[in-house]
C-alpha cells in the first residue's frame, strides 16, 4: 500500500526552518508579554518613595533597561530588544492617558514623570545598546577573489 500524499513531511522529517520560525515567533510573543507585564506592574507600583527619591520608578526603569539588553542579547537581534520596549511604551502611555471621567493611573507627579520619561529613555538606551552589541559582534564576510 502506498502512503497517502500529504502537504509535506511531518514528524522528524519536517524541515527545521518551520520549527525555528515557530519558536522565534513564540519567543517574540513572550518578550512582548514581558514588556507589557512590566509596564502594567510598574504603572501601579511606580509611586513608592525612599524619602524624596522615587525608588520604584527608578527600579522599573532599570528593569526595563536590563530586559531590553538581555532580550537583544538572547535573540541576537535588534528586534529582540525592540519588542519589550514597544510593549512597555504602548501599555505605559495608554495607562497615563485620562479616561472619559478624567482619572488616570500614572499621575503627573515626580515619580510618575520619572517612571514615564525615565522608562522611555531606558527603553531607547536598551535598544541602542543591543544594536551596538549586535552590530559589533557580527562577523565580517570574507572577500572572494
Amino acid at each position: 500500500m502506498a502512503e497517502p500524499a500529504g502537504p509535506g513531511p511531518t514528524g522528524p522529517n519536517r524541515p527545521v526552518e518551520h520549527r525555528d520560525a515557530f519558536v522565534n515567533g513564540g519567543a517574540y510573543g513572550v518578550l512582548f508579554v514581558l514588556g507589557a507585564v512590566e509596564a502594567l506592574m510598574g504603572s501601579f507600583q511606580y509611586s513608592w518613595m525612599l524619602g524624596p527619591v522615587p525608588a520604584a520608578a527608578l527600579g522599573c526603569c532599570a528593569a526595563l533597561l536590563l530586559t531590553c539588553l538581555l532580550a537583544g542579547w538572547a535573540m541576537r537581534s535588534l528586534s529582540g530588544a525592540l519588542i519589550p520596549a514597544i510593549a512597555w511604551i504602548i501599555v505605559s502611555f495608554v495607562l497615563a492617558m485620562p479616561d472619559a471621567p478624567g482619572s488616570v493611573i500614572i499621575t503627573n507627579t515626580t515619580a510618575g514623570q520619572w517612571y514615564l520619561y525615565g522608562g522611555a529613555i531606558s527603553a531607547a538606551i536598551g535598544v541602542a545598546g543591543a544594536f551596538a552589541l549586535w552590530t559589533r559582534k557580527q562577523p565580517r564576510p570574507k572577500r572572494v577573489r
